[in-house]
């Protein structure tokens, strides 16, 4: 990153000015060359200081060369260099760095082609090293980056990239902090973002998610039904030897068949002999009662037996 600061130039201005100032004034105005000597000696001092300032930002670190050898790392504020021997060719942001990478077209490990799609998180710690050590260190760490993506997709199958992205982020960053460290780069973390599987293998298993959702549905369904069963037999066993209590089971159940307005109801036989239904005086019973519920719905009992008494 280049330094794009203002105050070197202010500083040439100021000099410069300053000296052409001092040549025409009072001072100079007897002696033409000697002004001219003054105006063309400011110039080359407000160039010199000009380019020995240097102002570095807060999160910027410079590597100063002379010669070609390496001499400080400077920053931030202001510092200054001895022009045309010492040089400058790097500003290194030390704050913190988002790269995004891909991975197109890999195979995972059950031989399944996807797109992976993820952002790694960095930051320069030694700046030193990551200006001397490697050309580029931009593109070092994103092509590492990728590199390591497409490694941990070859050792990883489908279905463990689809539930465990965390794991995989993890290992990435693993994997990417090893190879960047000798830079002087710390990787902070890495986030998967997404994994796109083909069309047909998707609509196989949104298929098969579904298959799986039903079979369960039919376990629910058959567990639901054992549970009744049960209750029906916990039921039944409370009607042994208490006829009184399945009278008068049966014929709530009746009523409330004939309440839904049914004008057929199939009763079997034994069903009839055992509420005594058979009889005037149970027919009588039963359409006494049912008037009796349609005129007040709201106070519902249960029929007796034949004689008309109330249970």
């Amino acid at each position: 990153m280049k330094n794009t600061s203002a105050i070197p130039l202010l500083i040439f201005i100021l000099i410069f000015g300053a000296g052409v100032g001092l040549a025409y004034s009072g001072l100079a105005t007897s002696d033409g060359p000697a002004a001219l000597g003054l105006t063309l000696g400011s110039f080359v001092v407000a160039v010199v200081v000009a380019s020995a300032t240097k102002i570095a930002n807060q999160w910027e670190r410079t590597i100063v060369l002379r010669l070609g050898r390496f001499v400080a790392m400077k920053g931030p504020g202001l510092f200054f260099i001895i022009p045309v021997v010492d040089t400058v060719p790097y500003w290194i942001d030390i704050r913190v760095i988002t790269t995004s990478f891909k991975a197109e077209k890999t195979l995972t490990k059950d031989t399944v082609p996807v797109d992976v799609d993820a952002v790694l998180f960095w930051k320069v710690l030694d700046p030193q090293k990551a200006a001397l050590d490697v050309a580029d260190y931009r593109s070092a760490i994103s092509w590492a980056a990728q590199t390591a993506l497409r490694d941990v997709i070859g050792k990883t199958e489908l279905s463990e990239m689809l539930e465990g992205r965390e794991k995989i982020s993890n290992e990435l960053r693993k994997i990417i902090d090893e190879r960047t460290e000798p830079w002087g780069i710390n990787v902070i973390s890495v986030e998967v973002k997404d994994v796109l599987i083909p069309p047909g293998l998707e609509d196989a298993m949104s298929m098969q998610a579904q298959a799986e959702r039903e079979r369960q549905a039919r376990v629910i369904l058959g567990d639901s039904e054992r549970q009744i069963a049960e209750k029906f037999e916990q039921a039944a066993k409370t009607y042994v030897g208490n006829p009184t209590a399945l009278h008068l089971r049966a014929m709530n159940m009746l009523y409330e068949g004939l309440k839904e307005n049914s004008t057929i109801i199939l009763v079997p036989s034994s069903a009839v002999d055992t509420m005594q239904l058979g009889g005037v005086a149970g027919v009588t019973a039963m359409a006494t009662e049912l008037a009796r519920q349609t005129a007040n719905p709201g106070t519902a009992k249960a029929v007796g037996p034949a004689s008309g008494d109330d249970e």
